[in-house]
C-alpha cells in the first residue's frame, strides 16, 4: 500500500538504511568486456554502425535505434574526462572503498557514453568536472568490473 495523506493512519514507516548485496551475471557481452580488461589491459566498447555511437559499458542493442550491435567491438582509450562525480561520505561493508571516496562518470576517449567508476589518488576537495583521468587496472585477476581498479588524474 502507498502512504497518502488519506490513509497514513494505516502506514507503518521504518526509517533505516538497507543493504542489498547481490550477484549479477554479466552475460556473454559483459564477460568478454571484463576478460579484455583482465587479459589485455584494454577497454572495449560496442559501436552502432547506424548511429555511430560507441557504448561503454557495452550492451547488446543500440539505445537510440535498437540495432543489434553485439559483435561490433571497438577499442576505446584508457584515458578520458570526468563529466560528473559525487563524493561518497559514508562507510558500508558493501561499498568498494572506505569513505570518503569519489565516484565519477568518465567519458573515455573514443566512447560516447560515460562509465561510472571510482576516481582515486586525488583529494575529494580537488576533483572537478573536466579533469583528465586514466585507467588503473587491478594487479591480478578479479573477474568483475573491479578488474578496472580505479581512475586517477593524468
Amino acid at each position: 500500500m502507498t502512504c497518502t495523506s488519506e490513509n497514513i493512519k494505516d502506514c507503518f514507516v521504518i526509517e533505516a538504511r538497507m543493504a542489498l548485496p547481490n550477484q549479477y551475471f554479466v552475460g556473454r557481452i559483459g564477460s568478454k568486456w571484463i576478460i579484455a580488461m583482465r587479459d589485455k589491459k584494454k577497454i572495449t566498447g560496442l559501436k552502432c554502425e547506424t548511429c555511430s555511437i560507441t557504448y561503454i559499458p557495452p550492451r547488446e542493442y543500440c539505445n537510440k535505434c535498437g540495432a543489434k550491435i553485439a559483435d561490433n567491438w571497438v577499442d576505446v582509450g584508457t584515458t578520458g574526462e570526468l563529466v560528473n562525480y559525487t563524493i561518497v561520505n559514508y562507510n558500508d561493508k558493501h561499498l568498494p572503498r572506505k569513505a570518503p571516496y569519489i565516484l565519477g562518470q568518465i567519458k573515455l576517449d573514443g566512447a560516447d557514453t560515460p562509465l561510472t567508476h571510482i576516481v582515486a589518488d586525488v583529494d575529494p576537495l580537488d576533483v572537478y568536472v573536466g579533469m583528465k583521468v586514466k585507467a588503473v587496472f587491478a594487479q591480478g585477476a578479479v573477474n568483475t568490473l573491479m578488474q578496472l581498479d580505479h581512475f586517477e588524474p593524468v
